[in-house]
């Protein structure tokens, strides 16, 4: 399994940047039965830098599901996505105020990819919404030693369409 170095965690002017890829799949949220027959699997796949951040993350996943009105989200790392032992990443604002049973591990802010020590085959969960429950599990399927030049993050792969960020129940037809 691939992890980053120690030699390059210790030093924050190292030019190597190591290049996540990240499958993310949306796993439970308010769509319509009709909407779910026709898209059996909703997935993005990310590419992100270890230098950007939970946030940058979070960013690239609103526009890569193509939402348009933000709302309060978190990053758990456990055992698995929802996992009430795992480690939460939340907005700056509920570390003062926390949601959850849980004390946080820190915010997305200033949490970057490599400080979560991600291995590949690990699962992980986001939570967007809290009102709406748009649950994705978000696994690693890659890790470079070093990015290639470009922008990023960045969409490299999309499985399904986007659902609604905002159901209207009435189009569902009950197929």
């Amino acid at each position: 399994m691939k992890r980053r170095s120690a030699e390059n965690a210790n030093n924050p002017l190292s030019q190597d940047k190591r290049l996540y890829t990240l499958e993310v799949f949306i796993i439970s949220g308010p769509v319509t039965q009709k909407f779910a027959q026709q898209n059996p699997v909703i997935s993005r796949t990310i590419e992100v830098r270890g230098d950007q951040t939970l946030n940058d993350l979070h960013s690239a996943i609103f526009r890569a599901f193509d939402r348009e009105d933000e709302h309060m989200y978190e990053f758990q790392l456990g055992k698995g996505p929802n996992d009430p032992e795992g480690k939460r990443y939340v907005l700056p604002m509920a570390l003062e105020h926390p949601f959850g049973d849980s004390e946080p591990a820190g915010d997305t802010v200033h949490t970057t990819i490599d400080t979560l020590d991600l291995e590949v085959d690990q699962a992980f969960g986001y939570w967007f919404d809290f009102g709406d429950d748009w649950w994705h599990q978000i696994n690693v399927i890659d890790i470079k030693d070093k990015a290639p030049r470009g922008k990023f993050p960045r969409v490299t792969e999309r499985t399904g369409e986007s659902p609604p960020q905002y159901v209207d129940w009435d189009e569902d037809d009950g197929c």
